[in-house]
This record gives structure tokens, sequence and C-alpha cells, in this order.
């Protein structure tokens, strides 16, 4: 297997080396709410990737433990998804109400064990009861009901005879634990509502803490893989499973960083917002980063997958660069799709002196480079459409393009030059009288006039007229709260659009490259043979507009070099060298080696930083967003840090020392002022506190401040433990590292 093995592979190998599991069983747990995201294609790349590479399965199971919020509809958009992407799930689709009668069967053994109660606090006293990170909780008073009140009780909510809130069933673990999940979790809820499946059978439904791991181990699960905002969720995870003692094997929980994207929103809750209040249209509108808006948009799933695997398996919440996303698409269409000519502004051009009558010039679909054949026939005659910027009255300097006395190559085709410009009353061109070269026919040009660009064109009678839709980001905010950041010009309709006519099928499903305008596709919905309607997916490369807020106007540049069809400069030998390396040796994606191989002062700082600590794709994405960023504007020896320091920073991440938004403001700081980041760290106390010389006098302070609670605790009133752990984390301000606090002084009351 080529695949580099990520911390969650090598966790698999490991327990199957040691016979842990005789199968890896995985699974896809979404919750029937909404439709699923770009996050939920990392989650399924990674459930049914390491399933699919250990020989596995992987099971899609639906968390339908919601009523009031799931529908059928989001069901068979999940189901589609994953199959969208190319995978397949193991045996019929799951669902957790499919194990209600378990999992109820379980929670009536907690209530025999006396590890269960239920609880008829308000929701604000249950809130209040529960403490804070630096205080502990408060147990309820209806902790001490007897077994046999709790289970009439639970029986009777079970049947309907309490209103919504009226009680509630919590496990009875530790109101002073330092992990707040543990102080007495809810286990069961009162909804009075229909079930899309179980209809109205139920009146009470379990939380997710409490029917995910009972879940996971009614069906077997090996390996319950989670985003990391679920770490905490471990605990109960764990506590269920070992105080049911279900027999093993049992399945083990593991945590990795959910996605991130920026100028895009991930949480559900946002999305539904948007669709409900028509601020997009629908869950499938090609602006969102749902599956079904990339679907439709035009992405394929190989970019998807390739995206997903670009960015890797990580420990550490990040945010991703959305253009990190583009190039995906781009990079999988480049040797896939055929090149066709489209003018999105149509200005119609005469050639005068163009007598041949119609003819037909073969032109190839695809460039001497992509690995496939074939052509169409481009009709041709003296009237053909132009777009109209490529036509300037009074051009800019560096205009390569239709000048008054500029001549321009229409690709494929002839030399022409400008003879007359036609106006309107307004005084807009709207047409331009031209002359061509009979001689300098492409590829058999014999005229020797030079040419400085090509342009695209389309013959006036055969081109069909389509509608053409422009996507931008949806949102204006790099990291976007809701509807108030949205961008109004995220959309952009063209409704007279030129195309060549070959492009014109009656199967429409397909993706085209528009040359010098990007790659697009036929609308899956809307495209009608009468009007054919494509959508953009992504533009031939990173625009000027992508580097700036969407809401503002991107002034359009001209390149200081000719630029036909976004083809870029090839790379010499010794910078193919050092993108093959990046890539196979360290594994960077594609498009952040390439940033790195094709300058001389970034792959510098890179190699030098990688010798201090060797952390590839971290150091990596850091110099070619934020380091790159510096040196626009400063030569390399003006920079105030070097590469040591940024390996420093990287590796206090990695560690753990710090997080990662405490490691943007330390970059922040080391750009201003040129002191070491870990200096920084130092001097602003901005890590978490695990050291023992540190939190060890704070405990013994604590103790001799405390002595009466202390004898009480060593009496036997163990209740008090949390009030040490609380008082120890007050006194580092909340920065001691709960789970060594927890136990140092465990110990220190020993």
């Amino acid at each position: 297997m080529n695949k580099s093995k990520d911390f969650l592979r090598r966790v698999v190998e490991k327990d199957l080396k040691t016979d842990k599991y005789q199968e890896i069983i995985t699974r896809f747990p979404p919750e029937p709410n909404g439709f699923p995201h770009i996050g939920h294609a990392k989650s399924i790349s990674i459930n049914f990737g390491i399933a699919r590479d250990y020989n596995g399965v992987c099971n899609l199971r639906m968390d339908d433990t919601n009523p009031t919020t799931e529908d059928t509809q989001y069901v068979e958009a999940l189901k589609d998804a994953v199959e969208w992407l190319g995978f397949e799930w193991n045996g019929e689709v799951r669902h957790t109400s499919d194990y209600f009668y378990q999992i109820y069967e379980y929670a009536i053994k907690l209530i025999k064990m006396d590890k269960a109660y239920v609880d008829s606090l308000g929701e604000d006293e249950i809130r209040e009861y529960r403490g804070s990170v630096t205080s502990s909780g408060k147990r309820s008073q209806y902790a001490n009901r007897s077994i046999e009140e709790n289970l009439e009780l639970f029986k009777k909510m079970k049947n309907g005879e309490f209103k919504e809130g009226e009680h509630i069933l919590r496990a009875k673990i530790d109101m002073s634990s330092p992990n707040m999940k543990m102080r007495d979790p809810l286990l069961y809820r009162i909804r009075h509502a229909h079930h899309f499946r179980a209809g109205d059978e139920w009146a009470i439904y379990p939380m997710y803490d409490f029917a995910h791991c009972l879940s996971d181990y009614i069906e077997g699960v090996s390996h319950s893989i989670c985003t990391l905002e679920f770490e905490n969720n471990r605990d109960i995870y764990n506590w269920v499973l070992d105080t049911l003692e279900l027999t093993p094997p049992r399945p083990y929980q593991y945590e990795f960083a959910r996605l991130n994207i920026n100028y895009t929103v991930m949480s559900k809750r946002k999305l539904l917002e948007l669709v409900e209040k028509k601020v997009v249209n629908g869950w499938d509108d090609p602006r969102l980063p749902t599956i079904a808006g990339y679907k439709r948009r035009g992405y394929t799933p190989e970019s998807i997958l390739n995206f997903c695997d670009s960015i890797g398996v990580a420990k550490a919440n990040s945010t991703v660069d959305v253009a990190q996303l583009e190039f995906a698409i781009r990079d999988d269409l480049n040797s896939k799709v055929p090149r066709v000519m489209a003018v999105l502004n149509p200005l119609k051009v005469t050639i005068i002196n163009y007598d041949d009558g119609n003819q037909e010039i073969e032109a190839s679909y695809y460039p001497h480079d992509v690995p496939k054949e074939g052509s169409r026939k481009l009709p041709f005659s003296k009237e053909i459409y132009i777009d109209r910027d490529d036509f300037n009255e009074t051009p800019p300097k560096g205009y390569f393009r239709l000048t008054p006395t500029q001549p321009v190559r229409l690709k494929y085709a002839y030399i022409i030059v400008c003879k007359e410009i036609i106006k309107d009353e307004n005084g807009e061109v709207i047409e331009i009288k031209a002359e061509y070269y009979s001689n300098s026919k492409s590829g058999e040009d014999k005229s020797g006039i030079k040419v400085k660009s090509a342009i695209q064109w389309v013959e006036a009678k055969s081109a069909k007229e389509i509608e053409v839709r422009l996507y931008d980001r949806l949102f204006t905010n790099e990291a976007p709260q809701g509807i108030e950041d949205i961008n109004p010009n995220s959309l952009k309709i063209i409704k007279n659009a030129l195309i060549e006519p070959a492009v014109i099928t009656d199967k429409p499903d397909e993706r085209f490259q528009f040359e010098r305008e990007g790659y697009f596709y036929a609308d899956p919905i809307d495209y009608k043979d009468k009007k054919p309607v494509f959508n953009k997916i992504v533009g031939l490369k990173e625009s000027s507009s992508k580097k700036k807020k969407a809401s503002q106007p991107t002034p359009k540049v001209e390149p200081k070099k000719v630029q036909i069809d976004g083809e870029v400069t090839p790379m010499n030998e010794a910078q193919k060298e050092l993108f093959e390396r990046y890539t196979k040796e360290l594994k960077l994606n594609s498009e952040v080696a390439n940033t790195l191989a094709r300058d001389e002062n970034l792959s510098s700082f890179f190699d030098k930083a990688l010798k201090e600590f060797n952390s590839p794709i971290n150091i990596a994405n850091i110099i070619t967003n934020d380091v790159a960023r510096e040196l626009k504007s400063k030569e390399i020896n003006e920079l105030k840090f070097n590469p040591k320091d940024i390996a420093q920073l990287i590796k206090m991440v990695d560690e753990e020392i710090i997080s990662t938004k405490i490691a943007k403001s330390v970059y922040e700081e080391m750009v201003k002022s040129g002191v070491n980041p870990v200096e920084i760290v130092e001097s602003k106390d901005l890590k978490q506190i695990s050291n023992l010389d540190i939190i060890l006098p704070i405990i013994d302070e604590v103790m001799a401040k405390n002595q009466d609670n202390v004898d009480k605790y060593r009496d036997g009133n163990k209740k008090l433990f949390g009030f040490f752990v609380g008082q120890v984390l007050k006194a580092t301000r909340g920065k001691g590292n709960p789970k060594v606090v927890n136990e140092l002084v465990e110990k220190s009351l020993k």
C-alpha cells in the first residue's frame, strides 16, 4: 500500500498485529438532519478508506435519535454522497433506531446497578449544578431515589406519561470530575414527536453519548473514528461500555481533526438557515459546501477524495485554504476534459476580405501535453464573435490582444487586424470590421506576422446561445459567522453567451474547459437542448479575486508575458527534482510542492527548517502561506525570523504545547519583533501548564489553606475531591492541565 501511514492507520495495524481484532469494522454515523458537506466527505474517506485498506468493512448508520430534526430526504442525500464518492457500505443501511430496544434494556441495567437515575431538575438547575472548569459540580437530590422508583419513573417516561423536560435519565458518575462531560451526563430525554422510522412508539430517545457507543458495540465496530470535538466524550464512551461489562471485543474511540475551510461554513444549522431563508437555491446550490452542491457545480468524486487525501489526517484542528480544494479539481480536470471555445461577452467581428464562404477548421480537443486524443471541426466564415474583453480601443501598456493597430490570432485559425470600429449612438463598440491574412492559418502560417496572443472565437451562424453561471465565494469573510457575511456577488448569470456547436450534445452531463475562461459543467438539472446551462466549476488558475475578499471588485490586470490557455512556464530539471522529492518522499500536496519547488528562496527556507524539526507538511504549509506572504514585500534577508524559528513554532504545535490559534498570534509577533517563538510563548505565558514543579506547590498551598477539608476527605468524604481540583485549577487561572492536576491531587490526598 502506497498510502502514508497516518496515526489512525498505525493504530489499526498495531491492533491487527496484536490480534486485538480479527476484522476491522468501521462506521460512518451521520445524523440525518441535513445534507452532508465536505467535512463529511473527509470522514467518509477516512472510515471507508481504512476499511478498504485493511480488508475490513464499513457500516453506514444513521444516527436518528432526534425525531424533531430528521427526515428521509437527508437519509437519501447521505446514501447518495457515499455512493457518489465511490464507496460501498456493509450490508443494509443501519439506523440507531434499529437498536432502540437493546439500548433501552442497557439503560435498565444501569439503573439496576445504581449507575443511572431519573432526575427531575429543570434545565437551568442542571446547568447550575454542573459547576465549571474551576469548581466541582453538585449532584441532584433526585440521585437518592431508590432503584425501584427509578425503574418505575423510567418506564412511565417511555410510555409517554410525562411532559417534555419533566424528567431525564442521567448516568451516576462523578460530579467533581475535571472532565465536565463526566458530571452525570444525560442518557435519555423525553420527546413527544413523530419519528420518521419508529413512528410514535417511543416517547423517550437516547442521547448521542449513550446510543453511539452501544450502537458501535452491537454492530461489532472495532474502531470508532470521530472528529476532535468528541475527544472529551471518549470518557463517557468508555464508561458506558466498561460499566455494563460487555463481552469483548469492544470498540474504542479515536479522534481526528475536523475539516475547516476558509470562506466556508460547515455548521449544518447555518447551512439549514441559508436554505430555509432562500439565501441559496436549495441544498444542492453550487455555492454551498455540500456534496450535492459540489456535485452539481461539476466537481468530481476523484477531486474531492484527492483533496481529503492531500490535507491528511491530523490530531490538531487547523483551517485549510479553499484554494487547495480548487487546485484539486483543477488538477483532476486538466488531463480529462476537452478544450472548447466559448465567448461569454460577444462582440461581432466581420472579416471584410474573407470570401472563401464557409469552411471547417480541424482543431484538437486536447493540448499536446495531455495524453488523450480527439478533435472536432470548427465552422469558420466572415462573421464571427470574439469576447468583448479581447478588443481595446485605447489599450493599456502590456495589452497583447486586438487593438486598432495590433493584430491578434484567432486560435486554430487566422491572424486578423482591425480596420474599422462601429459604435452605437451611445458610443459603445458594437462591431469590428477586420481583415485576415489568408496565408496565416494556424499550423500553416507563412505570413511572417508576429502576434503576442491568441483569442477564442465562435462562428456567428453556427454558434449556440447558452446561459453561463459564474460562481464566486458565498462569503466575504475568511471566517464567516453566517448570513451577515454573505457575498452579494456570489452568483453572476450570463444569458447570451455563445459556444461552438460541437459542445451541445444530447448527453449534457459533461465537463469542458472553456479556453482562457475556466472549467465548466453542463448543469444536470437546468440544462435544456433549447437553452443549455453551464456552471463554472473553477478558473484556470487562482485569480487575484481569490486573494482578496470576494466583495471587492477585481481590476483586470494584464500578464507581463504571454499566457495562453492557462499554461504556465515549465519547470527546469532542478525544480522537477525538488517537486518529485516533496510529493513522493515528504508527501506534500501538489500545489504546496509546486510553490516551493518554483521559488528558490522558499525551497531553501523550507529545507533549512526541516533540518531543525521533521514535520514537513506543517512546516511547508506555514512557509507557502505565511512566509511567502512576507516575501512579497521583503527580501529574504529582511525577515526578522529564520527557518529555525519556524521549526520551533511548529514543534510547539505538534507537541501540543500551544494550539494552532495561539501559533498564529505567536507568528505575528515573530514577524514584528523577531523574538524567538519559545521566548514569546514563555514571556506571555501562552502554554498549557503541565509542569509538576509549578502545579505541586499550588496543590500544597491549597491543602495548607484547607486542612479541615483534607482531614474530612481522609476520613471518608470523597466528594471533596472535586473541591480540591477546582481550587487548584482556579489558582492556575484555568491553565492547569486537568488530567495532570487530577492525578497529582489524588496522590497528595493519600
